[in-house]
């Protein structure tokens, strides 16, 4: 047995992205989530200043290492959201067929209709006749009709109450703004400097977007060898579609930001979109989380409803590595309730996920894949460690093995083991706890530190005393190695079988 407590396996393959709020602060609740299954906790920089993210990473942390669990943290950026600006009596009714106006500033036109202004400055000189302009989270819809010097006017074609602040949707405008404001900027590099595990870039639109944040968290990093958080390409604009490809590639991981997307794009489209994307990343072997309502009703409910639990169900069986959780864990009445239920949903639809199916990871001279984004992008595993974790993989299939072991400094071979989907459980184990965080967002690793690294027999002995410790393994159930003969090797290219006593 270690001499140090260990953590318990997590029950499903798939990982949980849980939001921190109001509704699950502070170290005791964290504590209960970690234990019910999150994974990677997120940090929305939207809704918080650095003061109370710092309180909030603190707590993180502290859950963390008295539940013995490893797990990574997602900061979350707010990119160039726009939003609508105050209104009298903080709301106001758009019938269909009433006319409203943006200006740049309330009270400068005779118009004797409702006037809406923006924290986009830039909107009236952007928009023009036809264009479409959705509000509230695209409840409320309409449609310019003229622009002038100072005003655009609109006809709204979707009625609905609108209120102060919410957010604002132009499908099919190009918009002038960067994706990276100055705001957005301060944010990531408070995220570089304080270890973060990801960082999630909002409405992007191409390649370059990801590769501008990249160079700024490397240029932040607290630990240059570190290289900074992985960034998160959040798919939720048409551009970002059309490039598809591209911004996989740039990117080190992929969400597919829902909300703002079924606003972007025909909400009857969007499933279209997800499947594509899920199917995108698995081709490309990058992790990818499926974002937005995916328990909404459990903001009020114990239950989730039925249609919810086929949404998450279809995520998982579509391929991907994580479902992420936001108001339902950040204001709802029951976070605890909900992480549980996820849970529970993936361990029923991984039941249905079929055997093992060899892919053909893309080359750097696959044809959709060039560009120069790709000197700062996403690189493919080396050809020997590919095949070699092809082989143990299904070696361990073909053994019935109980586990499959892979120590990895960059976690790059954890990864490339979970986007294969074997059906045997990884563990992973390295030298670095950076590397063992992003584990957390990969499908089926589960991150095990204080691990013996320079000793394999050692090591299988340690990953044997913690799988008996927890009930996963028992006398003559077979594991699987994945090395590299020697202390510090760039490429794996050992397989060992062992046998519990």
């Amino acid at each position: 047995m270690p001499d140090h407590p260990t953590p318990p396996p997590r029950d499903s393959q798939s990982k949980i992205v849980a939001t921190i709020g109001p509704a699950c602060e502070g170290e005791e609740k964290l504590a209960e989530l970690i234990v019910a299954g999150v994974d990677v906790f997120r940090l929305n920089m939207a809704h918080a200043d650095h003061r109370q993210q710092d309180v909030r990473l603190a707590a993180i942390r502290a859950a963390a290492a008295r539940t013995g669990h490893t797990v990574g943290v997602l900061v979350d950026l707010a990119g160039p959201k726009m939003r609508l600006g105050e209104l009298p009596g903080g709301q106001l009714l758009c019938r269909t067929g009433a006319r409203v106006r943006f200006v740049r500033q309330v009270g400068k036109s005779n118009a004797q209709i409702p006037e809406l202004t923006t924290t986009y400055e830039p909107l009236i000189d952007e928009l023009h006749p036809d264009d479409r302009v959705m509000l509230a989270d695209g409840t409320v819809s309409l449609v310019v009709e003229k622009v002038s010097k100072d005003a655009a006017e609109c006809r709204v074609v979707q009625s609905g109450l609108i209120r102060s602040r919410q957010g604002v949707n132009l499908p099919g405008v190009k918009l002038s703004v960067p994706a990276l404001n100055d705001i957005d900027r301060e944010n990531a590099v408070w995220a570089a400097q304080n270890g973060i595990d990801f960082v999630g870039l909002s409405f992007v639109r191409r390649p370059e977007d990801v590769c501008e944040l990249k160079e700024l968290l490397e240029r932040s990093a607290a630990d240059p060898a570190w290289g900074g958080p992985h960034v998160i390409a959040k798919i939720e604009k048409p551009e970002a579609l059309d490039a598809l490809t591209a911004v996989v590639a740039a990117a080190d991981g992929v969400m597919v930001a829902r909300g703002d997307l079924g606003v972007e794009i025909d909400i009857a489209q969007v499933a279209v979109a997800q499947k594509r994307i899920i199917a995108e990343c698995r081709r490309q072997r990058k992790p990818v989380i499926v974002a937005t309502q995916m328990l909404e009703s459990m903001q009020h409910s114990q239950i989730p409803t039925r249609a919810e639990v086929a949404d998450v169900s279809n995520a998982i069986l579509d391929g991907a590595d994580a479902c992420m959780l936001s108001g339902e864990t950040a204001v709802g009445e029951y976070p605890r309730e909900t992480v549980e239920t996820m849970n529970r949903i993936a361990l029923a639809a991984e039941t249905l996920l079929g055997p093992h199916e060899e892919k053909t990871e893309p080359t750097c001279a696959d044809e959709d894949c060039r560009g120069d984004y790709r000197e700062g992008g996403w690189r493919p595993v080396n050809s020997l460690t590919r095949a070699v974790v092809s082989g143990a993989g299904t070696l361990a299939e073909r053994l019935e093995a109980k586990l499959i072991i892979v120590a990895s400094a960059s976690g790059a071979t954890a990864l490339s083991l979970a986007k294969n989907r074997f059906r045997v459980p990884t563990v992973g184990v390295s030298g670095t706890a950076a590397t063992l965080r992003r584990m957390c967002l990969y499908w089926g690793v589960t991150p095990l530190p204080g691990a013996p690294l320079d000793d394999s027999p050692a090591l299988v002995r340690f990953v044997t005393a913690w799988g008996k410790q927890h009930g996963l393994l028992h006398g003559g159930d077979r594991i699987v190695l994945i090395a590299g003969t020697g202390t510090t090797v760039s490429k794996h290219n050992m397989i060992a079988v062992h046998e519990v006593e």
